[in-house]
């Protein structure tokens, strides 16, 4: 099959050991239903090519690319701290990789394309549900400027697969900057294989963090350079109000991005405690524990390093313990300086991260919702007669009077004028999120009634989070109740 798709596969160069050769198991009636034609321009493919009989073939796992090494992926993983010494690729397989126009290497990998040798007795396919989800949440995250997967496309199958119901099937073509998760380290480490180890760190290093090959302790700054990156994402994901709902080791990639999202969601009333996967009995994996987990993760990623670090232990040991005591400054500086920002501040002052804290814990007081919240303060900040509106989210409206009182007295204190002030609010507090309602409104016309145009509105409205779009400003609205009792559900 000749296809324009310039694959250069470097993770199929590696032993192995490292994963499972084979090919995607074919479906009955692939159909397009989605193509993200700008960024098959920008990885240097050719939409049109994509959208036709043969493309749709690849995407759908009917027909391997010329070039293509399809592969499913060797992995373990803490699964809500309970360690698995084997999981991969159970419903994805890499195609390859292609260079993009920006000169960076990024997989193209086939999620719910049959199963594999890690599938561990399930069918490797995926549910339209779950991957439109996935769609949506990926696409939006990117437009918000959240490191993230992408997503290139979207094919039904033709065939239907079994979860408490039977259910429409159909295949995810997902881009990553990797797929290399903590648990890829996990899997050789727990194995002693020391060899591996040092081959895929050197892999990671020369893929994602070639600016420390030359570094006098080469691992111990690949480790730093992974734990800085996370710190940030997870900055990142609750600056937007958003839950993973799945934090395992697995689920986490070292490239810094965010990957898997299976029951993940927003908040609409802000509560640090809020969880929405239906398998987290417990909060494990609440919106305020994840800086908690990702550190759990990341020390369990400096477990796996030991060996590389240093020959004695002890010094092995401390190593790693000083790379992840950058941890909570770099994640403190990136939340707290980007809650800065939220609220108007061009900068982190003294008393400043107090101030933004007092906000949260008034929102949470008064179940305001987090998104409108943020939103409507750059309205308030230019013009006090718009306080309106911020009160109206608050049960108590005097809770946000007494801190807004003071919060003007700081922005008083802004070099910048009101109008300047507000617009540098809109660009940093989305108007639109993947409200959960509306994403579950999206999944059901699609799954129940063959109506993908909800999908198709709900998508062009989060491509553009930060404008106003007052002909979609019903996309903006909080759900009735602020979303309590919402809960997903793991795809497989």
């Amino acid at each position: 099959m000749s296809a324009p798709l310039p694959f250069d596969n470097s993770y199929a160069r590696l032993p192995d050991r490292f994963f499972r050769r084979l090919a995607p198991t074919p479906v009955a009636e692939p159909r397009l239903i989605k193509l993200n034609r700008d960024l098959a321009l920008s990885l240097r493919l050719d939409p049109d090519w994509l959208a036709g009989p043969e493309g749709v073939a690849m995407l759908a796992g009917n027909r391997v690319p010329d070039g293509a090494e399809p592969l499913a992926a060797a992995y373990a993983g803490h699964q809500f701290g309970n360690f698995v010494p084997q999981l991969g690729d159970g419903r994805a397989i890499l195609l390859g990789e292609v260079v993009g126009r920006d000169g960076r290497r990024r997989d193209i990998q086939l999620k719910g394309s049959g199963p594999t040798p890690f599938s561990r007795h399930a069918d490797g396919r995926a549910a339209l549900g779950p991957v439109l989800r996935e769609y949506l949440v990926s696409e939006s995250m990117a437009a918000l400027g959240v490191p993230t997967t992408r997503a290139l496309a979207a094919v039904t199958t033709g065939e239907r697969v079994a979860r408490e119901t039977f259910l429409p099937g159909a295949v995810l073509t997902r881009v990553a900057s990797s797929h290399i998760r903590v648990g890829t380290f996990q899997f050789f480490a727990a194995r002693s294989d020391t060899e591996a180890l040092r081959a895929l760190a050197d892999h990671v290093v020369a893929r994602h963090y070639p600016e420390v090959a030359d570094a006098e302790k080469p691992y111990r700054a690949l480790l730093e350079g992974v734990i800085g990156r996370q710190a940030d994402l997870v900055a990142r994901w609750l600056l937007v109000g958003f839950v993973h709902g799945v934090m395992n080791t697995d689920n986490m990639s070292v490239a810094g991005e965010t990957i898997d999202y299976g029951p993940c969601a927003f908040l609409d009333a802000y509560d640090a405690r809020t969880t929405f996967s239906s398998i987290d009995q417990h909060g494990r994996y609440a919106y305020g524990n994840q800086p908690r987990i990702a550190l759990w993760n990341l020390t369990r990623l400096a477990e796996t390093l030991l060996p590389l670090l240093a020959e004695d232990e002890d010094a092995a040991v401390k190593e790693a313990e000083e790379a992840l005591a950058g941890f909570a400054p770099r994640f403190e500086a990136a939340y707290h300086g980007g809650l800065a920002r939220k609220i108007g501040l061009a900068s982190l002052g003294e008393g400043d991260a107090e101030l933004a804290g007092d906000l949260l814990r008034r929102m949470a007081e008064n179940q305001a919702d987090f998104t409108l919240t943020f939103r409507r303060l750059a309205a308030a900040a230019e013009d006090p007669a718009a306080d309106g509106p911020v009160r109206d989210l608050f049960v108590d409206p005097t809770a946000y009077d007494a801190w807004a009182t003071r919060w003007r007295e700081r922005l008083g204190r802004e070099t910048r004028g009101p109008a300047e002030t507000a617009a540098a609010m809109r660009a940093v507090n989305p108007a639109y999120i993947p409200r959960n309602h509306r994403v579950e409104g999206v999944i059901e016309a699609a799954v129940e009634r063959g109506d993908l145009a909800p999908f198709e509105e709900l998508l062009t409205v989060l491509s553009h989070p930060f404008a106003d779009q007052p002909a979609f400003a019903r996309y903006a609205e909080a759900p009735e109740g602020g979303g309590v009792g919402y809960r997903t559900f793991c795809g497989t």
